[in-house]
């Protein structure tokens, strides 16, 4: 994904991250997410009028919301509102930028629960097993064998044997790949862990809730500084006053109004 269609998913991921902060709403954002991931590829038309750019973004949008109100959670049916008012290259970007954003959500509920490592290894083990046992790969990968045979067959080899979030994702991998190839698919997962696992975290405290422009140049002037991506997590605080501050480990960048009057009074008092 290059171009327009990268730009806009990594806005998608800015707002994804807020929603992910804990696995209680990550999981089900995620599950939600590779539903409507799996409706955009099985359903061509409705990809092609949902990412048509010659159609105004809003009617778009309200075609989305009209699809999903009722069936899917308010954070769901909001995002994808904003995925379908977003640019895209090609009209699968839409659905690829879904579901890339549905495995974000599923590996941030591993994060939260501490199982990011071995989300990263059970996904890179479960692929080795594949490649070794050609039998097990066949009726993984045959598109004649049912869905529904794939998932019950998932289920008794790795139910409680590897992490929800595997099982998940290796599920999705097999039954939905999207036009990847299963080999493809769990590595891309495990590449998404793996991002994840070096990301820096910030917070930052702001008097005011920050645009998504306003987070992304954040975001990039923090990458450029520590020389890893960073995620913020951004929280309303009215005592910063404006500006804001940010923490990175033990670092604090303090560029808040009420820091600077409280230097200027201790200035003033000696």
């Amino acid at each position: 994904m290059r171009g327009i269609s990268r730009a806009s998913l990594s806005e998608l991921e800015e707002r994804l991250a807020p929603m992910t902060a804990s696995a209680a709403t990550a999981m089900p954002l995620g599950n939600e997410l590779l539903t409507v991931a799996g409706l955009l590829s099985s359903q061509p038309a409705l990809r092609r009028a949902l990412a048509d750019p010659s159609r105004p973004a809003e009617a778009r949008s309200a075609l989305a919301t009209s699809l999903l109100t009722g069936r899917v959670s308010e954070a769901t049916a909001s995002l994808v509102a904003a995925a379908v008012a977003a640019r895209w290259s090609l009209p699968g970007d839409l659905t690829d930028a879904v579901e890339q954003l549905a495995a974000e959500a599923i590996v941030a509920a591993a994060d939260a629960e501490g199982r990011l490592d071995e989300l990263e290894d059970e996904l890179f083990r479960f692929s080795r097993v594949v490649a070794s046992q050609p039998e097990l790969r066949i009726v993984l990968t045959n598109p004649f064998v049912s869905a529904d045979t794939k998932r019950a067959l998932l289920e008794h080899l790795l139910a409680g044997k590897v992490t929800p979030e595997a099982l998940r994702l290796i599920t999705e991998a097999t039954v939905s790949p999207l036009g990847r190839s299963l080999d493809v698919s769990l590595e891309h997962y495990a590449q998404l862990a793996a991002r994840r696992r070096e990301l820096l975290v910030a917070e930052v405290r702001a008097a005011v809730a920050l645009t998504s422009q306003q987070r992304a140049r954040l975001a990039a002037t923090l990458a450029t500084a520590y020389g890893h991506q960073v995620h913020l997590n951004v929280v309303l605080d009215p005592k910063v006053a404006g500006g804001m501050t940010v923490r990175v480990g033990d670092d604090l960048i303090d560029g808040s109004v009420a820091t600077r009057l409280a230097g200027a009074r201790r200035k003033l008092a000696s």
